[in-house]
């Protein structure tokens, strides 16, 4: 009776595999193929150029091995947005996130896109407590509800401290410009 898979063939297998997977990766991005797929893809390629390596548990080992190292260099480099900035642990991490409206938000609607730390989607439905916000106005999360609907304030709205801090300033502006008119009439004219 003849073997079901020819020994030599399973290096080939192996990198068609591995093939197929890689481009699957690249058809879904983050689906995390790219680490096994490089694993078969590397072990048959390997297997192919040099036969004695070619045999199932010399095949076993080096998919394994390969698979360790591939796994370390993608978590390490983090290929998809850098050290986790691709995604988000929380709601309560877009809490003070800028976003920019791509869809008019009104008090019932509307859809903003988060600029930094939005996660692999960060397209989000919004709403507004401060009136109707057109397109490309850049907001800031005020309240991330959830995750699901946030609610967001235009970053050029006044707020207590920003009216506070404007005072303060045009009062230092008129005490200096009084100061510096007072300074002008002690000098006698010649």
């Amino acid at each position: 009776m003849a073997p079901l898979l020819d020994v030599d063939l399973l290096p080939f297998l192996l990198f068609l595999a591995g093939t197929g997977l890689m481009i699957l990766e690249a058809l879904a991005p983050g689906a995390h193929f790219i680490v096994i797929g490089i694993a078969l893809f590397v072990a048959g390629l390997i297997g192919m150029l040099f036969s004695p390596l070619g045999t199932a548990p010399a095949m076993a080992i080096m998919v394994l091995a390969i698979g360790l190292a591939t796994l370390w260099v993608y978590r390490e480099f983090d290929f998809y947005g850098g050290k986790g900035t691709g995604k988000t642990s929380s709601s309560d991490d877009l809490h003070g996130a800028r976003a920019t409206v791509t869809r008019t938000v009104t008090s019932t609607e509307g859809q903003v896109r988060v600029i930094e730390g939005g996660g692999f989607n960060p397209n989000y439905s919004a709403r507004s407590e401060f009136g109707e916000l057109p397109e490309g106005t850049e907001v800031i999360v005020t309240d991330p509800g959830g995750g699901n609907v946030l609610n967001v304030a235009p970053t050029d709205r006044e707020d207590d401290i920003d009216r506070e801090l404007r005072r303060e300033r045009e009062r230092r502006e008129r005490d200096s410009s009084v100061e510096s008119e007072g300074d002008n009439e002690d000098v006698e004219p010649a």
